[in-house]
């Protein structure tokens, strides 16, 4: 596995970073993009551990930053503009002219993950499957303002990761909503985990042990032939 530093043109002119994560096998795998979260970057270790860890596994990975954080700011962009930064993303790893991968997974932490699902349920992103590492389903402590209306149009399978302790997705109202979905679902949970799957230290488990489970049923879902009704 080797990391290439890339940089993704996006609309009106503007560029932003990526780590390209290859795979020393030729082979012709599934392309993965992780986009990160809103409050941190795509050098978030847990990016940092999947990301590297598919490409050991054989899957040419992308990561890569919305503008705001390529600018060094702390606000998110409004939508239109993390649009931008997905769509570009996308567009870069479908026409590589080296790897060209047939099939795309888009992958994201929180908001990266939520943007990404609104653009498939818009059909402005050509995916094959979606990945949740920690869906905001809501704002903290504000349970009555899901964020749920567009996964319900969405027909792609869907992995989602979900601590026991996320303060942004209630794990009941999750499994509400799942239970409703049109597509294939999957729900990971992670014991005592919380928005970014850190738990307390009586659980006795180190932070990558944590990563190495989300990567373990990454590749598991990531194999499994999954039927589109």
């Amino acid at each position: 596995m080797r990391n290439e530093m890339v940089t993704i043109p996006i609309a009106a002119g503007e560029t932003v970073s990526g780590i390209l994560s290859v795979p020393d096998s030729d082979a012709m795998a599934p392309g993965i993009i992780l986009a990160h979260g809103a409050g941190n970057d795509m050098n978030q270790p847990m990016l940092q551990f999947l990301g590297e860890g598919l490409a050991d596994a054989g899957y040419i990975t992308l990561r890569f930053n919305f503008l705001y954080k390529e600018k060094g700011k702390k606000v998110p962009d409004r939508p239109d503009v993390l649009y931008q930064a997905w769509d570009g993303a996308c567009k870069f790893l479908h026409e590589h002219p080296f790897y060209r991968p047939q099939e795309i997974i888009a992958a994201g932490k929180s908001m990266g993950g939520r943007i990404a699902s609104q653009m498939v349920s818009e059909g402005r992103l050509p995916v094959n499957r979606l990945l949740f590492l920690g869906y905001p389903l809501h704002p903290p402590g504000k349970k009555e303002k899901l964020r749920d209306a567009h996964l319900y149009k969405i027909q792609i399978p869907m992995l989602f990761f979900a601590g026991t302790r996320d303060q942004l997705c209630d794990l009941e109202l999750l499994k509400n909503v799942l239970q409703d979905l049109k597509a294939p679902w999957k729900l990971e949970v992670i014991e005592g985990g919380d928005h970014s799957f850190n738990v307390p230290k009586i659980y006795k488990i180190d932070q990558e042990e944590i990563y190495g489970h989300i990567l373990k049923g990454m590749l598991l879902w990531l194999k499994e032939d999954l039927v589109v009704e």
